[in-house]
C-alpha cells in the first residue's frame, strides 16, 4: 500500500501510456487491414494525453523538476533565495488550488448541461473527472517537495555540533 501511495501518479502514467499506445496501434492495424477506422480512438487518445499531462506534472512536482526560472534566485544570498522560494511556493499552491477548484466547477457545469462527447456520446465529465483530482495531487506533491527542499536547505546551513 505504501508503494501505491508513493508512486500513484507514476502507476497511472504507465497505465495510460501503455493503453494509449495499444489503442493507437490497434487503430492503425484496423485502418490498414480493413479500410475502416476506430472512430473513438481520437477522442480517447486526446483525453488520455490530457490525463497523462496532469499526472506527469504530479511526477515532476514531487521530484522538483517542474519548469522554473531560477536565474534571479540563484544569484541572491541564501536567506533571500529561501524567501523567494517560499513566495514562489505559496503562489504555486494558490495557482494549483485555484486550478483544482475551477476544474471542479467545470465538471459541475458539464454535468448540469448534459454535454456528451462527439464519438462515443458519453457524458464529457467522465473524461474530466480526474482533472481536479490531478491538480490536487500536483498540489500535494509540490507541497511535499517544497517542505523537503526547505528542510534540506536548512540542514545545509546548520553546522553539525
Amino acid at each position: 500500500m505504501a508503494f501505491l501511495f508513493k508512486n500513484f501518479e507514476k502507476v497511472v502514467c504507465v497505465i495510460l501510456f501503455l493503453s494509449m499506445t495499444a489503442l493507437g496501434f490497434v487503430n492503425i492495424v484496423v485502418r490498414y487491414a480493413t479500410e475502416f477506422s476506430f472512430a473513438a480512438s481520437e477522442e480517447l487518445l486526446t483525453n488520455g494525453f490530457l490525463l497523462l499531462t496532469i499526472f506527469g506534472a504530479a511526477v515532476a512536482a514531487e521530484r522538483g523538476e517542474h519548469l522554473a526560472v531560477t536565474l534571479i534566485a540563484d544569484s541572491l544570498p541564501r536567506p533571500a533565495a529561501r524567501a523567494v522560494f517560499v513566495l514562489a511556493s505559496a503562489l504555486s499552491v494558490v495557482l494549483l488550488a485555484l486550478s483544482a477548484w475551477f476544474t471542479w466547477v467545470l465538471i459541475a457545469n458539464q454535468v448540469s448541461s448534459g454535454i456528451t462527447s462527439y464519438a462515443l456520446q458519453i457524458p464529457v465529465w467522465y473524461y474530466s473527472i480526474a482533472v481536479p483530482f490531478g491538480f490536487a495531487l500536483i498540489l500535494f506533491r509540490y507541497v511535499q517537495y517544497a517542505a523537503r527542499h526547505l528542510r534540506d536547505s536548512a540542514e545545509e546551513v546548520t553546522p553539525d555540533v
